[in-house]
């Protein structure tokens, strides 16, 4: 297998995966998206005899553009553009795991101070207001006041950048000190572990502590549903408990339920690698080659046909 690493810093992931790559054989191209250029037509990039290509940029616009236009010139490219666009954005992101009937915090989107104090005072405090896009925690405010929503508001509303005048205000959902990551290829899942902290935030990027989880079959299904309602692929799906379903048997007692708050389509690994005993870079690399004799087998069709 010839594949095709997106990157713009390898991290400790990258490495991982790198060496997995390396140590089955498969030829490895990394592609430095800082020193290449994509054109209408064609990219300085080598990827013309690539099977697949994997996108592990930091940057979210470098990341969206790039797989973006290697999919205009007929390069697989995990994850789609498609997905990466909906996973991108916080709002999007919400509208699509409503859309497919995914259980997701309450959230309202506002594009004045004036219209965001009034679906944070809605939904009372505390509630949450985070930016449309970023990642690991940053820029994310638990409100617990109208002063506080008020002086928040006006950071935000002169901040300059026009997605800090797209407020997305969130109902703030009190789980038990934790959430749960979980690493899925195409709706399975690989690997999942919790993130705890003291602080609300317990993103493991925040320094929450990391520990291997098992999911029950509703954690199970809704990571598939999660992954299915963003456009498949290799995704983190983090989701909060939110205490028992009555309605779930586990021998009529109940069983835990959740909400899915988020979809991440340039997952990093490195942290399940070490909580848990799964084989993390060896079950993404299984994947990938699965991926690529599927598109393999799907290009060989197309062109008997």
């Amino acid at each position: 297998m010839h594949v095709g690493i997106l990157y713009s810093r390898i991290r400790r992931d990258e490495k991982l995966l790198l060496n997995e790559l390396r140590d089955r054989g498969h030829e490895v191209e990394k592609i430095d998206v800082r020193t290449e250029r994509f054109g209408l037509e064609s990219t300085t990039a080598a990827v013309d005899d690539l099977d697949i290509v994997v996108d592990r940029c930091l940057s979210t616009s470098r990341s969206l553009y790039a797989t973006r236009f290697l999919d205009s010139y007929g390069v697989p490219v995990v994850n789609s553009p498609e997905t990466g666009d909906v996973c991108a954005d916080k709002a999007k992101n919400s509208l699509a795991l409503a859309e497919a009937d995914v259980p997701t915090p309450a959230t309202e989107v506002a594009f004045t101070k004036e219209a965001a104090l009034e679906a944070i005072e809605e939904f009372g405090y505390p509630c949450v207001l985070k930016p449309v896009t970023g990642s690991w925690g940053r820029l994310m405010a638990k409100i617990d006041s109208r002063n506080a929503a008020e002086a928040i508001l006006e950071h935000k509303e002169t901040l300059g950048h026009y997605e800090h005048k797209v407020f997305y205000v969130q109902e703030f959902v009190d789980k038990p000190g934790r959430d749960v990551r979980v690493l899925a290829v195409d709706g399975e899942p690989v690997a999942a572990m919790t993130r705890s902290s003291d602080h609300w935030l317990t993103n493991a990027a925040k320094g929450g502590e990391t520990e291997s989880f098992d999911l029950d079959e509703r954690a199970t299904e809704l990571v598939e549903r999660a992954s299915d309602a963003v456009g498949g692929g290799m995704l983190g799906v983090d989701l909060m408990e939110v205490g028992v379903d009555a309605d779930a048997d586990p021998a009529d007692g109940g069983a835990e339920d959740y909400t899915v708050h988020e979809v991440n389509h340039t997952v990093e690994f490195k942290a399940l690698d070490s909580a848990t005993d799964v084989d993390v870079p060896a079950r993404i690399v299984d994947w990938l080659e699965a991926k690529a004799a599927e598109l393999t087998d799907e290009r060989a069709e197309e062109a008997s046909a």
